[in-house]
């Protein structure tokens, strides 16, 4: 259901984190957000640290917010990214911890050894169930009452949390089927919350689809992880759900050689349920792009969120060349179908805060651009306002 992006053209926003204030040095650690609240330190820090991302967002023009995911923890790599939700749940040991599996290893001395090297995983001791609320719905109002655009919440799909988890019990099967399920069924039950709270774009982030696709591509299993993800987004039909899909963002690496979405596509367009796909296009320089051409002038499965800024590179893209790559995606592409994003978020120990916003102005500034020759009504942007601008030279 399309809820914040109907009867917009080229609507912009970032997948989800935000680099942190120099100031805000809090991290929750496994507490509960309503129980970290009552520390005035941390609520007077954490708020402070909402509002300036919803001000970072809002004077670079975009269309849709998001909380800059400041509710987790400041971790090595982006790692509470994927942990956040196991840390609170019933069946997870919170004193126990072991080294990263096979799953997530590296070559020794490179950058992607000492992240996943230093990353520990917790042990799933018993079966698992959702327990206490994990406060998705209070961490979304937090944001949302502090601006008019609507916040998109972005979570860690069951698929890939279940990668993080180390089994400790007889309760689940080593290939983790089981645990995806059951942890399907607990997110699914915090996100209904969610919805109930008033949130309108709920982003699931990604399922493993494209990446069995191209390390295992066992159709048995895709068609497991197909039906588990469908579980977790079950009876959410009054929000609009986007399916993040990238290649990795630890200390904004890359963590695939082979990237390719071929062996995937069909499955992410029409078998998932959602309403966007997210690709990570920039980085990749739009490699299977075409794919898309098969809709063209058709009924449309879904939305597609084009990453067309980079989260790896530090160098601003200009608006002009956002523009050309938007013209690049209408070969294939009708333009109402289109949603513009970054390839994946600007946190996890990434780039700062000056450069993520003037990558998320680009992006704006550029969509403006194919707005105007599409003969559509620009936004107004006043990031680029020149008499708004902090130093006025040139004036």
């Amino acid at each position: 259901m399309f809820t914040v992006t109907q009867n917009q053209l080229l609507p912009t926003t970032v997948t989800g984190s935000w680099p942190r204030p120099r100031w805000f040095d809090k991290s929750l650690w496994g507490r509960q957000l309503s129980d970290a609240m009552t520390d005035i330190d941390y609520r007077e820090k954490f708020l402070d640290a909402v509002s300036a991302v919803i001000s970072d967002q809002e004077q670079s023009g975009l269309d849709i917010f998001t909380n800059g995911d400041y509710h987790l923890d400041a971790s090595l790599g982006g790692l509470s990214w994927l942990l956040y939700p196991a840390e609170r749940m019933v069946g997870v040991a919170r004193n126990e911890s072991y080294p990263s599996s096979e799953e997530w290893s590296a070559k020794p001395g490179s950058i992607l050894s000492e992240v996943f090297g230093g990353w520990r995983y917790p042990a799933v001791v018993d079966k698992l169930a959702r327990g206490r609320s994990w406060e998705f719905a209070k961490i979304w109002r937090i944001a949302q009452a502090k601006t008019d655009r609507p916040i998109k919440f972005g979570t860690v799909s069951a698929q890939v949390l279940a990668t993080c988890l180390e089994i400790r019990t007889n309760k689940y099967a080593a290939d983790k089927r089981e645990l995806v399920w059951d942890m399907s069924v607990a997110i699914n039950e915090e996100l209904r919350e969610l919805v109930a709270a008033g949130c309108k774009a709920i982003q699931i982030e990604d399922p493993l689809l494209h990446i069995t696709s191209v390390l295992n591509p066992d159709r048995g299993y895709m068609d497991f992880l197909i039906e588990a993800f469908n579980r977790e987004v079950e009876g959410l039909d009054e929000v609009e759900i986007w399916v993040h899909t990238c290649w990795g963002n630890p200390n904004m690496q890359r963590v695939f050689e082979n990237t390719s979405y071929a062996g995937a596509f069909e499955m992410y367009m029409e078998r998932m349920r959602g309403d966007i796909w997210t690709v990570e296009m920039k980085e990749r320089n739009y490699a299977d792009l075409e794919l898309f051409g098969r809709y063209k002038g058709k009924a449309w499965p879904k939305k597609v969120a084009l990453g067309v800024i980079s989260h790896r590179n530090l160098q601003v893209e200009t608006p002009d060349e956002v523009a050309a790559d938007i013209r690049r995606a209408l070969k294939f592409i009708d333009p109402e179908q289109i949603v513009l994003s970054t390839d994946c978020g600007f946190g996890r120990q990434g780039c700062d805060r000056i450069i993520a916003f003037h990558k998320a102005l680009s992006m704006a500034q550029g969509a403006n651009i194919v707005r105007h020759e599409l003969g559509v009504s620009q936004q107004p942007i006043r990031g680029s306002d020149a008499r708004l601008q902090i130093d006025r030279t040139g004036l």
